[in-house]
């Protein structure tokens, strides 16, 4: 007995649904098309046009914050570190081993965060997904700011289905009397009988705010709580010579101005795929116990490969002059706070903040999406982000300055915001 297949696989449910989202999509203006780069990121980028041609535009949607993406000392030290150790191991670290690079890249993200320990994985997405599910047991909770970044999100929720009775609570943004209430609540829940965990954001990518971290941890130590912190945005931009958030706050030990009496955050989760380099990777920083701990039994350690020995080694170079070269922390500061102004006075309304992120507020998704397209006609390469990825009606243009970036450069996108 035969049977006939379908003509056309477009009846399937899957087929069907996929169809009419990205209809939609398309429809309502909010349909995402990949731009093609043909070179180097940097302040300038060489577009791809439709007709296969380049040209080169002005960069203002990278996380290259430092200018060290195509610096040639990490160029040099991504192809010395694929020359010496080739593409991997072929397996994970438990099982073929660790090169060597990566223990240089871990002591130096140690060093360089004020931390016991780190521990590297390829993306911080992959390291968000692996530190709740592997430090969290049944009756602990994870408080979570209601703005967190999505793979923090996620790693909780994968938690609470791995490990059946975490506990998950979310607080109102940089709301600390919205987190007292939850702690309070959190601390009077019978099935809450472990550790509780209190998680944020160093700098929230969207609004460029940041968290206020000596109250966070006080906070935590009045109700016992860890607290964990992804400064993602946070690494090469924040603090005098740039290692994130806490040494904004006079809290990264280490540092010249560090304070003992703010406290410390218990764990970090970062990335080196922004201002560290701008290849991939990501890490989680904190105690020996911690790490030792994800070695032996967090999932993405024990089933997946390590990080790519040429993105360690172009890491480690680019960490390494972050340390060296603190004016860069200072010129990004200056070019950020010149665009700022500039931006203000063609009559946009720009986020103030004291991170390199500059939002313009224009409401409307489609038209945020509008105007980044318009843009990008003038030469202007900006990302235009709307509703699911902030609040319906605060869609947004979001600019990321860059130490790489000129007076020249700014005046040439304000000039094209003018045009607008």
């Amino acid at each position: 007995m035969s049977t006939t297949a379908p003509s056309t696989t477009s009846a399937r449910p899957f087929n069907a649904r996929t169809d009419d989202i990205l209809a939609q999509l398309e429809h309502g203006g909010q349909y995402k098309h990949l731009q093609m780069l043909t070179g180097p990121m940097g302040p300038t980028v060489m577009l791809r046009k439709p007709n296969g041609d380049s040209r080169e535009v002005i960069c203002m949607c990278s996380n290259n914050y430092l200018g060290l993406a195509n610096h040639p000392e990490v160029v040099e030290a991504g192809i010395e570190g694929i020359r010496k150790y080739g593409a991997g191991t072929a397996s994970v670290r438990f099982i073929c081993g660790t090169f060597d690079c990566h223990e240089t890249l871990e002591r130096t993200i140690a060093k360089y965060m004020g931390t016991e320990s780190s521990y590297t994985f390829v993306s911080c997405w992959t390291a968000n997904e692996a530190l709740y599910p592997t430090f969290a047991e049944p009756g602990d909770a994870l408080i979570s700011d209601e703005l967190n970044h999505a793979c923090i999100i996620d790693g909780i929720r994968l938690a609470a289905v791995i490990k059946k009775g975490v506990v998950k609570g979310v607080y109102k943004h940089n709301d600390l009397d919205s987190l007292r209430e939850k702690l309070e609540a959190t601390r009077a829940n019978p099935d809450v009988t472990g550790q509780i965990w209190v998680v944020t954001d160093g700098v929230f990518s969207m609004e460029g705010d940041i968290a206020d971290l000596p109250a966070l941890r006080k906070l935590c130590d009045e109700f016992d709580a860890m607290l964990i912190v992804d400064d993602s945005h946070g690494h090469g931009v924040m603090g005098t010579t740039g290692r994130g958030t806490h040494e904004h706050w006079n809290m990264c030990p280490g540092a010249a101005d560090y304070d003992a009496s703010r406290g410390e955050v218990d764990f970090f989760t970062g990335t080196l795929g922004k201002a560290l380099g701008g290849g991939a990777g990501g890490f989680i920083a904190g105690s020996k116990r911690g790490t030792e701990l994800m070695v032996q039994r967090g999932r993405p350690t024990l089933f997946s490969n390590a990080l790519p020995a040429t993105v360690a080694c172009s890491a480690n170079t680019a960490i390494q002059i972050v340390m060296r070269e603190p004016q860069r922390v200072q010129a990004l500061r200056d070019i950020t706070a010149y665009a700022r102004q500039q931006i203000t006075a063609a009559g946009f309304e720009v986020i103030d903040s004291p991170t390199a992120i500059c939002p313009i507020i224009v409401g409307d998704t489609a038209k945020a999406i509008a105007m980044s397209k318009r843009l990008l006609e003038l030469g202007v390469f900006v990302i235009g982000f709307g509703y699911p990825v902030v609040p319906e009606g605060a869609a947004r243009l979001r600019l990321q300055m860059s130490a790489a970036h000129t007076t020249e450069h700014v005046d040439a996108v304000v000039d094209a915001l003018r045009k607008l």
